[in-house]
């Protein structure tokens, strides 16, 4: 073979050889074949054999006790976060709301007793009555009007009878009103007329008032029993969330030989500092509370009696002057209201019972003068026990008691307020620090968890 030959067989290309035959490949457009290997991961995972396996494995069961602690210590922290929250917003429904409404029913029910007592105490005097006296009556017929205005109304019963008070204190004033013209004129009618005005207060306005303000005190005294009864749920829970937090870390140093787990370790703390914090401020707001009640309300409660008492047993008086009554239906209610008082200003000693007690004394002493001189048949100067100024006659002393009364109301008020205040502001930190805590527990624990996790890898 020549050269040129040589060089023309080696510069030619060899002929291509033919592939074999492949099959072709399957079309994917668009997100399906991007999405069916993921679906299908997915579905391998949610097997159920599977995820049994998984959860019988060291992994998952170290998941399962990480979910189950990062979810106790978030409800005792989302659930002590919730107590405390209504807690506080009770006791600041009581002290704007509850307490208010309460004070301004007794308020009322005081003014309408003043009133009737003066109304007959002024009607003695013949002619025109003392000013000082007649300014005390009006005093507490506005002062009653005033009261009724700022109770709210808490549903259709007190409305009813808020409604009652406001259309029947007219028709008591203008009886008032109509007896004291008659006295002045002189005309025997007047006495019927103060008659029929006490009668209706007695019977009428003074009951209803009664009601209202012993609703609204009970009202108050429910609100204290609430909050001095613990947290139980949020306390359990925190107690549920420390002993699985306890048995976690058990469990872990058993299984997988670790003595403390600084994570765990540290959610431990935070909810031992939250069980602890919940106990120490729910027991202090509770013994503020047990102290706004055993120096508020209850005091309050006995003196308000006393004082309804005393002006009762006031009318009684004065108007057995006014009817010059001989039945002694008059003297049997002064008997009773003033039993009742000396039973509840008996084994006090406060300063308010106190003074009350004594100046009680001097107006018995010039209560037995007046029925002595009232029963020689001498009116006028029974009148004038009953009624004038002067240490040796009885209205001194009934102020004096009526005075004592009020400023022990006042003082007692003042502690139960100060004491629901100070039971509300222990509280003022621990809702949103229970929340806290729980997160921050919860994060403690995935700190703790994460790396045993790691070394599954």
């Amino acid at each position: 073979m020549t050269r040129s030959a040589v060089d023309r067989v080696v510069s030619e290309p060899e002929p291509a050889q033919p592939e074999p035959d492949r099959p072709e490949p399957t079309p994917t457009t668009g997100w399906t074949g991007l999405v069916r290997p993921r679906v299908e991961t997915a579905w391998k995972w949610l097997d159920p054999t599977r995820l049994r396996r998984f959860a019988q494995s060291s992994p998952g069961r170290l998941i399962g006790v990480g979910l189950l602690l990062v979810v106790l210590c978030l409800g005792s922290g989302a659930i002590t976060g919730a107590s405390v929250h209504d807690r506080q917003r009770d006791l600041d429904i009581l002290l704007a709301g509850t307490e208010p409404d309460a004070n301004a029913a007794h308020r009322l029910y005081t003014s309408l007793s003043v009133a009737d007592a003066a109304a007959a105490t002024a009607f003695i005097s013949a002619g025109l009555e003392p000013q000082q006296v007649r300014d005390r009556y009006s005093q507490a017929l506005g002062e009653a009007g005033a009261e009724l205005v700022t109770l709210s109304g808490e549903g259709s019963d007190d409305d009813r009878q808020r409604i009652g008070i406001g259309s029947g204190l007219p028709v008591y004033s203008g009886l008032v009103e109509t007896a004291r013209a008659n006295n002045r004129e002189g005309h025997p009618v007047g006495a019927a007329y103060l008659s029929e005005a006490s009668h209706q207060m007695q019977s009428e306005l003074l009951p209803t008032a009664e009601q209202l303000y012993v609703r609204r005190a009970d009202a108050v005294a429910e609100a204290q029993d609430r909050h001095v009864r613990p947290p139980l749920v949020a306390i359990i829970v925190l107690l549920a969330a420390l002993t699985a937090l306890v048995w976690a870390q058990r469990l872990m140093a058993r299984r997988w030989h670790r003595t403390f787990n600084p994570g765990l370790l540290l959610a431990s703390g935070a909810v031992l500092i939250l069980l602890l914090w919940t106990v120490i401020a729910g027991s202090v707001s509770a013994s503020a509370m047990s102290g706004g009640r055993s120096d508020g309300t209850i005091p309050a409660a006995r003196l308000t009696e006393s004082r309804i008492l005393a002006q009762q047993a006031r009318s009684a008086e004065t108007l057995k002057l006014v009817r010059r009554d001989t039945t002694g239906d008059y003297d049997h209610t002064f008997d009773a209201n003033i039993t009742r008082l000396n039973e509840l200003l008996a084994g006090h000693t406060d300063r308010a019972t106190t003074e009350a007690r004594a100046a009680l004394l001097h107006w018995l002493a010039a209560h037995q003068r007046m029925n002595e001189t009232l029963n020689r048949g001498e009116f006028a100067r029974a009148a004038t026990i009953a009624t004038a100024p002067g240490a040796e006659n009885a209205t001194l002393h009934v102020e004096a008691l009526d005075k004592a009364l009020a400023t022990g109301i006042t003082e007692t008020r003042d502690a139960l307020r100060s004491n629901i205040f100070h039971s509300a502001r222990v509280l003022d930190y621990l809702a949103p620090g229970a929340v806290i805590l729980g997160i921050a527990a919860a994060a403690y624990i995935a700190f703790g968890i994460w790396p045993r996790l790691r070394e599954y890898r």
